[in-house]
């Protein structure tokens, strides 16, 4: 465990979160062996903790559309520019695993436009990447474009959505100061 705090605010013990959030961590940290830091961070708040994990699952975890690899590159990427490390460095992670890939979440935070890519990957972050710098300037043009390159609508929107959403996790855990758990910088990687 690092000595380093992983919030700027308060963290409550497990045994005093409320039952649902508890278990929900129990069982992450059962799976993954480790509880990652942004559950405890978010557990400050539990109405919000509650609201944010279910909107997380419901854009990460829907079937159809999108990859898993393909939702936590936009993440990885989208991250590296609202310049957050607990996103980059832990979805990342999440990233070099699904895509079984030890060098891409690096390129992709990095640098997408270098990043060892498909068409389809670089079409999609290139869509995410507007989505972050000028949301404002999006428009129907753009979303057809995006068609005719072969997406769906619910793949377009899940761009859009998982690129918002992580635009405010990105500031939220800029905000709190979250400290990616040391588990996940060695993850994926060998």
């Amino acid at each position: 465990m690092s000595e380093y705090p992983i919030s700027r605010f308060p963290v409550p013990e497990l045994a005093d979160m409320p039952d649902d959030i508890r278990e929900r961590i129990e069982t992450v940290q059962e799976k993954s062996g480790f509880i990652p830091n942004v559950f405890l961070a978010l557990a400050h708040r539990p109405d919000e903790f509650r609201a944010f994990f279910a909107h997380h699952d419901a854009l990460m975890f829907r079937e159809g559309g999108l990859t898993k690899a393909e939702r936590e590159m936009i993440v990885t990427a989208t991250s590296g520019v609202n310049n957050c490390i607990y996103c980059v460095v832990a979805h990342g992670a999440i990233l070099r695993i699904r895509a079984r890939n030890p060098l891409i979440a690096d390129q992709v935070a990095t640098n997408v436009w270098k990043a060892d890519l498909t068409d389809r990957e670089r079409n999609m972050l290139d869509f995410a990447l507007k989505m972050v710098n000028d949301s404002a300037s999006v428009t129907s043009a753009d979303i057809e474009e995006m068609k005719d390159k072969g997406f769906t609508e619910d793949e377009i929107w899940d761009i859009g959505a998982i690129t918002a959403f992580f635009a405010m996790s990105n500031r939220l855990a800029n905000l709190t100061a979250m400290r990616p758990n040391d588990e996940f910088y060695t993850m994926g990687r060998g």
